[in-house]
């Protein structure tokens, strides 16, 4: 991808600041200015940590660790998010440009694989920008975009040749559990289409002779309690992307934030519905990835 290029389409995210259009809810804010839509964050890059992280999946974390950078706010409203002080309360610092770009040049000198972005939707534009201008100044490992999958098509689109290994959840195949535990109209739709594009744009899962991630994607499904048609509606979906499609299908849910105003959320997953969920995987002949063992 030529240099021009990027610059164009750095140029092109940072305008949809102006009339935010970076997700899905199109929330129209001016966040140049200080407005503040659904995400609650302005056109200033928030962080909460940034930090060398082990506990990816293995072609992310591989031997040294992922140059993790959790940003802060996000796009969704899950009831039971584990990170919600983050994502949801806000908590984190704001960070300048340059200070942005020197973490994840740091990240690098630190030995880490990748530059692993969790939450990075509303701030692509910026994402985009900081990659840039490191690329310029020597950051050589892969971008790694660690996304719930409530995406814009258009972002994706314009993300080409910046992010090299997308990391999405697919969430949901069931809107009403969508609506409902995250707050995400039209969830299965919009993540769909977006899974679709990353695929598109960098295909299967690549790694080089050490099992490191170069490029491609990776499939997240969190499986929830009682809920394995979701679940199966989901591998499905993935199925017909692609049976060569590396999923990480986990187990790890755990009652946190808000799961109280939802009964069907105050238990942990149990070993015989993730079996079920296993199952599913063969069923489909979806092959590639990881599993937790309970």
């Amino acid at each position: 991808m030529k240099k021009n290029n990027i610059a164009r389409q750095v140029v092109q995210l940072k305008d949809m600041l102006r009339a935010c259009t970076l997700c899905p809810r199109c929330c129209g804010v001016n966040r140049h200015k200080g407005e503040q839509g659904f995400c609650r964050a302005t056109d200033e890059l928030k962080i909460s940590s940034a930090t060398i992280h082990t506990g990816e999946e293995p072609p992310i974390s591989g031997t040294h660790g992922s140059g993790t950078i959790f940003l802060t706010h996000c796009t969704l409203r899950c009831a039971f998010c584990q990170n919600y002080p983050i994502s949801q309360l806000g908590h984190g610092k704001k960070v300048t440009m340059r200070a942005f770009v020197d973490t994840l040049l740091s990240l690098q000198k630190k030995g880490a694989h990748n530059i692993n972005f969790g939450t990075p939707t509303h701030y692509s534009a910026q994402i985009a920008e900081a990659v840039m201008i490191a690329r310029g100044e020597g950051l050589a490992i892969p971008i790694v975009y660690n996304t719930s999958g409530y995406e814009r098509v258009e972002v994706i689109e314009l993300l080409d040749g910046i992010v090299d290994v997308y990391l999405p959840d697919a969430k949901y195949s069931d809107d009403t559990l969508a609506l409902t535990y995250s707050a995400a109209p039209d969830y299965t739709r919009i993540n769909q289409d977006a899974i679709r594009a990353m695929y598109k744009q960098k295909g299967n899962l690549v790694c080089d002779a050490q099992g490191i991630a170069q490029r491609g994607i990776i499939v997240r499904h969190l499986m929830l309690p009682g809920d394995i048609e979701n679940t199966k509606g989901v591998l499905a979906f993935l199925a017909r992307v692609s049976n060569n499609m590396h999923i990480s299908f986990m187990s790890q849910y755990h009652p946190a934030h808000e799961y109280a105003k939802h009964p069907s959320l105050k238990r942990m997953v149990t070993q015989r519905e993730y079996m079920r969920g296993l199952a599913l995987l063969e069923q489909y002949g979806l092959e590639q990835g990881w599993k937790q063992i309970q």
